[in-house]
């Protein structure tokens, strides 16, 4: 769900460790990971980060604003993309197979996404200190589909329909991470079979909520 496509790092100097000085979103997130595995989210601060990055802490909250919005990469442009893949489905199309098609695209991502997105998702997801910010982060992906709703039915984002499509594909998407992190060799297409059959079940829901 989040951001696995990021800018590639721009070198200007070498750190005291060898590495090149991190300019971008991308080495920045390479290397909280990189000490997220080594020593866990919660034994890594902003600190040991910029040391790994090679620049100053200062320059690692200029790209962001917290530790705990660094595994959701740049939400702002992924959350951006989303609403693009909806205002592409035709709008005679049926509401559910639309957010079907759009949630499925939205997250198909590079086999070779640096961070892995398995290591990403799994971070989120099992994480507690990110837990309640992750809540944040939900709100604002849940928006995005009830806002596109709104507009296909001529309803208001803070409709009933529009919210149960926004939660309803909130709990699917979130339960096929479940089960795609359950299966510790299935790659990022198996992730979007998943999600793919889990998603014939929007369809169900939406029609409960207009009897």
């Amino acid at each position: 769900m989040p951001d696995a496509v990021t800018d590639a790092p721009t070198p200007r100097r070498s750190s005291a460790r060898g590495r090149p000085v991190a300019t971008s979103h991308a080495a920045i997130e390479q290397a909280a990971f990189r000490l997220f595995a080594e020593h866990g989210f919660a034994g890594t601060t902003m600190d040991a980060i910029a040391r790994e990055a090679g620049v100053g802490k200062r320059t690692v909250f200029r790209y962001y604003p917290s530790k705990n919005d660094i595994p959701w990469g740049q939400f702002d442009r992924t959350l951006s993309h989303f609403r693009e893949l909806l205002a592409e489905q035709p709008d005679d199309l049926p509401v559910h197979r639309a957010i079907h098609r759009a949630v499925v695209e939205f997250n198909r991502f590079p086999p070779d996404a640096q961070p892995p997105h398995r290591e990403r998702m799994r971070l989120i997801l099992s994480t507690p200190e990110l837990q309640a910010h992750s809540v944040l982060r939900y709100a604002e992906w849940r928006r995005v589909i009830a806002e596109d709703v709104a507009r296909r039915t001529d309803a208001r984002p803070d409709d009933l329909v529009p919210q149960v499509a926004g939660h309803v594909s909130l709990a699917i998407s979130l339960s096929a991470y479940d089960a795609w992190l359950a299966q510790p060799d299935a790659d990022s297409a198996r992730l979007l079979e998943v999600i793919d059959l889990a998603m014939t079940g929007l369809r169900q829901y939406l029609d409960l909520t207009r009897r």
